[in-house]
């Protein structure tokens, strides 16, 4: 079977095609036509079975024909790039997006991770066999030699610009300017038998009205509803009756676990409230001095209306039954006995959350706060007493990691973030002081991990420029863990508290340990040597500092 290829026609064996548009008349011959004699043609010859054509196959010498296909092969080739490089973005950016840790980076980070063996004294005199037990990297890790340079660059420009400047103390009309509804609500003496500062106050409501109708916590947290619930059926029965007038008896803590956190306060605070002679607020950390009382109940919710201080003063009315109970009792009346009961509030972000200073308060002196929140305690509880629990900063940085991070957890995410945060405070520190740093909102919240909080130092400092160090007992989480009778004592004998059972002595300093690493979390192992190597860099001149201001060597943390 042939097939004339220029004009397209099905021929069959000596057919004189003459349906060709290019052939002329009957007699036409096929030697003789110049068209159909090859020239400027090529014939396709198949086998002699008819068959049908799907598609037509041109070949032609047109030189212009040729350019043309060589140009639209380009175009075709061009168009496949562009769209394949359209694809590859959208993959990149999902990628990106779902913040995926593991793998090829496809951004690669300027720091890198692995092993890091060229300074061992920097890992606290650990071999090298000790950080592979600790870590093995996988093939993809890239070794942090080429990167701890300019790591020790940035951390080494923040220790250049340390300055441990004592802050100037406000004076007491200025906190009054500031907050004067709490200063109007709570008095300037309590009462005289009491070893917790109490006092009455009057009660101008009737036996129909609710006392926690506008309570901010019942209102906004599930948790409260049930105390307070409780407390709506008991508090006519302790009101105290005077000359036709009702009283209530209000109380503030006798003394603060202010911090820090995942330093221990948790198990201090289940311990303590096993005593007979303490009680806490209806929950351990109502972070009212720092966050409520400025109306923030998320960070990331932005504010709310602000809490009043009668909203405070509700969360310690169990224990304020408590005592007037003991001080309305005929023994009490006839002996002038003392309520030994105290109570205790466990925030731990007292001691440094002061972030939201700076959408309230003016007359800020370059970036730093003009009132911190041990400003206001002290107006009007001097004679408070502070315990503060703190732990290797290191460790305390990977523990907040692991206990508040929500996905992708690994030591290598880790890692990143430390390098990050240590990049943002370099930053800071080139325009402001170290305080201005430490109590900078904008900063605190655009860190990926809370490296400020370790900074004991700064904090400790500015709690010394209003209260006496004897009121303020400083715990390592490292002794505590190793002895919990041993700390114990310590916090008795520093509240005063009055002498134990034993039986009451080992319900308290037995009991298993509260708030500890969760097993998921303790699968993901330790954090690499060299994030290790890193923080404790940083760390280094506060914990110095730290151990001059206390005078004891322990709280360098050479050895955890």
């Amino acid at each position: 079977m042939r097939y004339c290829i220029n004009c397209c026609i099905h021929l069959l064996p000596n057919d004189l095609h003459r349906q060709c548009f290019r052939c002329r008349g009957p007699n036409h011959n096929n030697q003789k036509c110049p068209v159909c004699r090859g020239e400027n043609k090529i014939p396709l010859y198949t086998d002699s079975k008819q068959m049908k054509l799907l598609a037509v196959l041109a070949v032609r010498t047109d030189h212009s024909e040729s350019w043309n296909g060589f140009f639209c092969l380009r175009k075709g080739k061009l168009c496949s790039l562009i769209f394949g490089l359209i694809i590859m973005t959208l993959v990149m950016a999902s990628y990106i997006l779902t913040g995926a840790k593991h793998g090829l980076l496809l951004i690669p980070s300027p720091f890198h991770y692995g092993a890091f063996t060229s300074n061992p004294s920097l890992m606290d005199n650990e071999s090298l066999s000790d950080m592979k037990d600790h870590y093995q990297p996988s093939k993809m890790n890239i070794s942090y030699v080429k990167d701890y340079p300019s790591i020790k660059l940035i951390i080494d420009t923040i220790t250049s610009k340390i300055e441990f400047i004592t802050r100037q103390r406000p004076d007491l009309e200025e906190l009054r300017k500031q907050e004067p509804h709490m200063f109007s609500v709570i008095p300037n003496k309590f009462l005289p038998n009491s070893k917790n500062p109490c006092w009455y106050e009057e009660y101008r409501g009737n036996t129909t009205t609710d006392p926690y109708a506008t309570n901010s916590y019942a209102l906004y947290s599930k948790r409260f509803r049930t105390i307070f619930d409780y407390l709506r059926k008991v508090f006519w029965n302790h009101l105290y009756h005077y000359k036709d007038k009702h009283y209530r008896l209000r109380c503030l803590p006798h003394f603060y676990i202010i911090g820090q956190p995942k330093c221990g306060t948790t198990d201090l605070y289940d311990r303590l409230r096993l005593h007979p002679d303490v009680r806490f607020s209806a929950s351990k950390e109502p972070h009212w001095w720092t966050r409520k009382r400025f109306g923030i109940i998320r960070l990331r919710d932005g504010f709310h209306d602000r809490y009043p201080v009668e909203d405070y003063l509700d969360l310690f009315d169990l224990a304020a039954h408590q005592i007037q109970g003991v001080l309305q009792s005929e023994a009490a009346k006839e002996r002038g006995k003392m309520n030994n009961i105290i109570i205790g509030e466990a925030s731990a972000s007292t001691m440094w959350d002061n972030n939201a200073w700076i959408f309230f308060y003016d007359n800020s002196t370059e970036g730093e706060p003009p009132f911190l929140i041990q400003d206001f305690i002290h107006a009007f509880q001097p004679n408070a007493k502070l315990i503060i629990m703190l732990r290797d900063p290191v460790e305390r940085l990977y523990s907040d990691y692991l206990y508040f991070a929500s996905a992708n957890k690994s030591a290598e995410d880790f890692h990143e973030k430390v390098a990050e945060s240590l990049q943002l405070f370099e930053n800071c520190m080139l325009d402001y002081s170290l305080r201005a740093c430490v109590y900078n909102n904008t900063l605190n919240n655009a860190m990926p991990v809370r490296l400020q909080v370790g900074l004991y130092v700064v904090y400790l400092l500015d709690w010394l420029t209003v209260f006496d160090k004897d009121q303020i007992l400083v715990l390592r989480l490292e002794d505590h863990a190793s002895s919990v009778k041993y700390t114990m004592h310590l916090v008795f004998q520093f509240l005063d508290l009055g002498p134990l059972s034993e039986k009451q002595e080992a319900l308290i300093t037995k009991s298993p340990a509260s708030n500890t690493r969760r097993p998921e979390d303790r699968s993901l192992g330790p954090m690499l040597p060299t994030t290790k190597a890193i923080l404790r860099d940083f760390y280094r001149p506060f914990n110095t500092k730290l151990a001059q201001v206390l005078f004891d060597d322990a709280f360098l943390w050479k050895r955890t």
